[in-house]
């Protein structure tokens, strides 16, 4: 390679460093059965157990016997791979069943699979925006990279409206061509702040405005409503949602991204869609796994009741300590260290020292000022695992000279903390 490319990566690199946002991959090996322990292997070759604080796997079903069982039934009968893309060989009965099941899960009338979320909503929103000539897309401001990639790459014309502010769409809304097609994209569950959408305030909206709606709730499903189809079952607000992105490779605990929506819009973007054509199918191992899945969660309740409790004590206790967490109404507990040196460093010491595994989270994923550390407890976490995990970040906190926990917070200020505030 010419030393000119060579100078322009290392300088790419050295300004990652510099600024405390350069990562490195945890060499993870998860321990079945034993969720949520993993076993760390350190650069210097020496491994320990940990226990993982942040995981999407948020129901461990992931380690589910009746999803592993399933998986080993479909790795007998068929093999390890699809063999071809849908259009040509690999289309396999575990998909077509998986899509009937998402579709039930949704209350729509098709689902179409995609390799990953990402790749879902990059390939269904670019295509949407093909279909439609003249599509205007009203897009959240704290959308998902995927979301947004998909319609930069479809060439729609994007109006961005402030995070969760309907005025502000709506005034967006108001000014828009009456005769264009329109579409409000926006997510459920927002990973990193872990705040919600007003999915049935949002929906109206749109209606008003004759706007379809592209709801991601990647966070979500599995996690909420009475069969776990997300925010918009628990709301009552599934059919105001024209199109639902979902993945299954958080609660469900697999591979895989889908959409599901009416028949007709499902089957033009099966047809149109290069993101799906191209590619190689889901390998079928995979499509039954989460087929396993997605059908367990739809009969049993328990482990979202679990995770809710184990997400609330968790809050409890951060906030006794005087942490700032953020305040959110979901199962996502991200607490804001607002330094990418100390996060990086909190992290890695409570690894080495505590045998705790939470990675730090830095700039691009969320804005500079705002690096934290973001916890996903999940129904195996313990009384003890919870004590352990506060212990340490007293220590570390203390120890990086941050705002000294310690003091108890004033009622007012635990209500918020906790988004217990109306």
């Amino acid at each position: 390679m010419p030393l000119k490319y060579q100078k322009a990566f290392a300088a790419a690199l050295d300004r990652v460093k510099t600024e405390g946002r350069y990562r490195t991959f945890a060499n993870l090996m998860r321990c079945r059965g034993d969720a949520p322990l993993a076993v760390w292997r350190a650069a210097d070759g020496t491994q320990k157990e940990v226990v993982v604080w942040c995981s999407n796997d948020y129901l461990n079903q992931g380690q589910n016997p009746v999803v592993l069982d399933a998986m080993h039934r479909a790795l007998a009968e068929t093999g390890a791979g699809a063999g071809g893309t849908r259009n040509i060989s690999g289309t396999n009965h575990y998909h077509v069943e998986l899509e009937g099941e998402l579709a039930d899960l949704h209350r729509k009338e098709a689902a179409l699979l995609f390799t990953s979320g990402y790749v879902a909503n990059e390939t269904t929103l670019e295509t949407l925006a093909r279909l439609l000539p003249g599509l205007i897309i009203f897009s959240d401001a704290n959308n998902h990279a995927s979301m947004i990639a998909g319609i930069r790459n479809g060439g729609a014309t994007k109006q961005v409206f402030r995070h969760n502010d309907l005025a502000h769409l709506e005034s967006l809304l108001r000014v828009a061509p009456a005769s264009a097609p329109k579409l409000v994209a926006f997510e459920s569950v927002y990973s990193m702040d872990g705040d919600m959408a007003d999915i049935g305030a949002i929906s109206a909206l749109a209606k008003q405005y004759g706007c379809m709606t592209y709801l991601d709730e990647v966070h979500a499903v599995g996690m909420y409503g009475a069969r776990g189809a997300g925010v918009a079952e628990r709301d009552g607000a599934m059919d105001g949602i024209d199109i639902i992105q979902g993945t299954l490779g958080k609660a469900f605990g697999v591979l895989g991204g889908y959409i599901a929506a009416d028949a007709l819009v499902v089957d033009a973007i099966r047809s149109c869609a290069p993101g799906f054509i191209f590619t190689t199918a889901l390998a079928p191992v995979l499509a039954a796994g989460a087929l396993a899945s997605v059908r367990w969660l739809k009969a049993h309740d328990a482990p979202r009741l679990q995770q809710q409790a184990r997400a609330a004590a968790l809050k409890e206790r951060l906030v006794s300590l005087g942490l700032p967490i953020l305040p959110t109404p979901s199962h996502i507990v991200p607490l804001i260290v607002g330094d990418p040196l100390h996060c990086s460093a909190i992290s890695q010491a409570l690894a080495a020292e505590f045998s705790i595994y939470a990675q730090p989270i830095n700039f691009p994923t969320v804005p500079r000022g705002t690096e934290r550390l973001r916890f996903t407890p999940s129904p195996a976490h313990t009384e003890k695992m919870l004590d352990d995990l506060c212990n340490a970040l007293r220590v570390l906190w203390a120890r990086c000279e941050l705002a000294q926990p310690g003091a108890a917070p004033s009622d007012d200020e635990r209500v918020l903390r906790l988004g217990l505030a109306s």
